[in-house]
């Protein structure tokens, strides 16, 4: 969303204060947090507002287990303060925040959901057959994903994301749909990322920081091209906050937790309007 301004500059609403929040890590604070309000054009749904709330915090010379374990600690003690218990009765389910996370590898994930090998699922060719079994009227659907990250995406939204529903990290995402996260050092192909699953919804994602400015520069470059071929949802190429990572980031992991969600799954609520004061809705027809 732009907007005219004295300064005659476009301005935009921001989606994330992620590269904001790692500039200041760039300048010595090594440990950043913000609980902010952010802007995504993701349609409106019981889950999804355009407007919503985030807590995201950086933290130098942590790693992403770090923050998972941080993040159960967090989430449990805020079941127990508000809740009174760590099992926390939702819709029909029964959410058990006491239990030791289950954690699952991004690929073993869809791999278990829809019967590939630990191979194949790596093989977008494999990915597009199994998903025409099931999706027979796609074959001619140009906006197909054609490589193994989107093809990720894809089979997750259909087939996993769903039914994780006691609270579940699924770590170790392909890095191509992971611009910002450091490689891991065993799997080139891997990013060292994990989102956090309750109830069938996103209610985290946290993940190592990619501090190295020529494979992050690499990395908006292809972002770019994306969004120069219509993906709507890569983004731009940022040279400032390149040249803040030249100075030098240190090791740091950082996480956004969605609030609006969590409080949802604190208070049995249904709809993310019913825990938003003043939530979009649909213009009344005249």
């Amino acid at each position: 969303i732009t907007h005219h301004n004295t300064l005659d500059i476009d301005m935009y609403m921001r989606i994330a204060p992620e590269l904001y929040l790692k500039r200041l890590v760039v300048g010595g604070l090594e440990k950043v947090f913000e609980i902010n309000r952010n802007f995504r054009n993701e349609g409106m749904s019981t889950q999804h507002n355009p407007e919503f709330t985030m807590l995201e915090f950086y933290q130098a010379y942590a790693t992403w287990i770090d923050l998972m374990n941080l993040t159960e600690e967090l989430v449990r003690g805020l079941a127990n303060s508000v809740c009174g218990t760590a099992v926390v009765s939702y819709g029909e389910h029964t959410l058990d925040f006491e239990t030791p996370w289950r954690r699952l590898p991004m690929a073993t994930a869809i791999a278990q959901a829809v019967g590939l090998s630990q191979e194949d699922v790596w093989d977008a060719e494999k990915l597009r057959a199994r998903w025409l079994e099931e999706h027979p009227q796609d074959a001619s659907n140009p906006k197909l994903p054609t490589t193994t990250g989107k093809w990720f995406e894809a089979f997750f939204d259909e087939y996993v994301e769903p039914n994780l529903i006691q609270p579940t990290f699924i770590t170790e995402f392909p890095v191509e749909i992971s611009p910002l996260s450091r490689r891991s050092e065993t799997n080139p192909d891997i990013a060292e990322r994990f989102e956090l699953f309750i109830a069938g919804r996103e209610i985290a994602n946290g993940f190592n920081e990619l501090n190295d400015p020529v494979d992050q520069a690499q990395r908006f470059a292809a972002q770019a091209q994306a969004k120069d071929a219509g993906d709507d949802e890569a983004m731009f190429f940022d040279s400032d906050y390149i040249d803040a990572l030249g100075y030098g980031m240190p090791p740091t992991a950082g996480e956004g937790i969605g609030i609006d969600r969590l409080v949802m799954l604190l208070t049995n609520a249904a709809s993310i309007k019913e825990v938003i004061l003043f939530p979009t809705l649909r213009p009344k027809s005249s």
